[in-house]
């Protein structure tokens, strides 16, 4: 992630927030792209089967990374009805949608959204995330690789 940093500050196009959004939808747009794959989101079959028993066809599960948490980064999942088509990217279909913004997939694509349930607790979580490096006991935290 650090590379990707430095590259960002060196590369004219993101200095203009445009630009960055130009540079993100070619990225997300481009079929043969291996940082395409980087750029996806895939859902397990538990986190499909509890969206379609908690969201509708307006509801979705929205994924947001944040600084914070004890590693670093955090991951913070809710229920939302807006979306907002410039900044956020769409994944699943009908009311098994997550919806993870732009900046926000820098962090996590590549990753796996579980829904997990034990003794104690349930909740979404995500899973196999390529871009983390350490991670919190509670798996809500994480600390981002540096190359």
């Amino acid at each position: 992630m650090a590379q990707f940093s430095i590259s960002l500050l060196r590369n004219a196009a993101f200095r203009n927030p445009l630009g960055l959004v130009r540079c993100v939808r070619q990225v997300a747009t481009s079929p043969a792209s291996s940082e395409v794959q980087q750029q996806q989101l895939k859902l397990s079959e538990s986190c499909v089967k509890r969206l379609k028993e908690i969201c509708d066809e307006k509801s979705f599960l929205r994924v947001v990374v944040e600084g914070g948490g004890c590693s670093g980064f955090q991951y913070k999942f809710n229920i939302d009805n807006r979306l907002e088509e410039q900044e956020d990217l769409v994944f699943g279909d009908g009311a098994a949608r997550v919806v993870i913004d732009k900046a926000s997939i820098e962090y996590v694509g590549g990753s796996t959204i579980d829904f997990h349930t034990e003794l104690i607790r349930s909740g979404f979580r995500i899973v196999n995330n390529p871009k983390a490096d350490t991670g919190c006991s509670c798996g809500a935290s994480f600390s981002i690789k540096v190359e």
